[in-house]
């Protein structure tokens, strides 16, 4: 977890160049497969333009996540960008995954006529640079972030809240392997002088982009629903509570990621039975603070004084309602 700022800023500039790539390859993918007559091709460029859509949403995520809380959203909009990522996810699924399955399908039970395979040829190696120039991109991100955590690289992008670079890394791996796909299907054919080939390519790229498209909504849902620091973090935020004095237990202790540099932290605290009311205060600043230093992403904490369990069941009278 990272301040807002230069997490959002590094994670627009990933977006934004995974954009431009796949907008140009969409184009030139969507040429080659007219000229060579090439499913494959054709459900390449579907594609990437999903990616391009998915990409454009990304960024909307990314704008309307960052604006302050206000009166009707006192927490702030940052869920907000799990919501459009979500409908990322769907537009990967649809634009792209069930076009290839149903254009791969089609090619199977119809057959189709192949054309020069030149252009696309050449049009599969200048994206296959592109994505792998944009994948690159994605990829330094999630080590930077990775090693600021003191965390694996991969482990980091399972859990990471940023949806956006991890939606960037795992659509621009999909692509790589797309391609091979296609280029697999366009050798096959040619060498063969069939459009099985191309067909059964088209239909594995769909089923691709349906995993990575069932991946991202699983982790974008998630955290719509509501998702806690992972126990490792938890344990550290016990541990900052129980180091400030006056502070004797945390009873419970609620977490919940809202963005990738926005934790919420609400907690039941027993404090000391002879603490003043000014050491709770001070003893409840002194918490957030220490809870901020250690967490830079911490954005809001709570904590409620809550007499412990002994106190709780017989070393208090209940007061008098009368």
């Amino acid at each position: 977890m990272t301040e807002t700022g230069s997490t959002d800023g590094e994670s627009t500039s990933t977006v934004v160049v995974a954009a431009l790539a796949n907008l140009g390859i969409a184009v030139a993918k969507a040429v080659a497969g007219l000229i060579s007559g090439s499913s494959a091709m054709l459900s390449e460029a579907a594609h990437s333009v999903a990616d391009t859509v998915t990409e454009v949403m990304l960024l909307t995520a990314l704008r309307r996540s960052a604006k302050p809380a206000d009166e009707e959203h006192p927490l702030g909009y940052g869920p907000e960008r799990y919501i459009w990522a979500m409908l990322a996810s769907i537009a990967t699924f649809v634009g792209g995954a069930v076009f290839s399955v149903y254009d791969g399908v089609h090619t199977l039970v119809e057959g189709e006529e192949l054309g020069d395979p030149l252009v696309s040829y050449l049009v599969l190696g200048v994206a296959f640079l592109l994505e792998g120039f944009s994948l690159r991109t994605g990829v330094r991100q999630v080590r930077r972030e990775a090693a600021r955590l003191h965390s694996p690289a991969g482990f980091y992008l399972r859990h990471t809240p940023d949806t956006a670079v991890k939606a960037v890394v795992m659509e621009d791996s999909a692509a790589l392997i797309g391609l091979l796909l296609a280029a697999g299907g366009l050798l096959g054919g040619q060498l063969s002088g069939s459009g099985v080939w191309d067909g059964v390519a088209s239909v594995l790229i769909g089923v691709l982009l349906v995993y990575v498209a069932w991946v991202l909504g699983r982790s974008n849902a998630q955290l719509l629903i509501g998702r806690p620091l992972p126990e490792a973090m938890r344990d550290g935020v016990r541990e900052e509570l129980l180091s400030v004095p006056h502070i004797m237990g945390v009873i419970e202790l609620t977490t919940l990621i809202q963005g990738p540099a926005e934790i919420l932290i609400a907690a039941k605290v027993d404090f000391r039975d002879m603490a003043s009311a000014e050491q709770v205060e001070w003893a409840c600043e002194e918490a957030e603070a220490r809870l901020r230093e250690r967490f830079p992403a911490v954005r809001r904490v709570y904590l409620d004084p809550t007499p412990g369990p002994e106190q709780r069941h017989g070393g208090r009278s209940a007061p008098d309602r009368g």
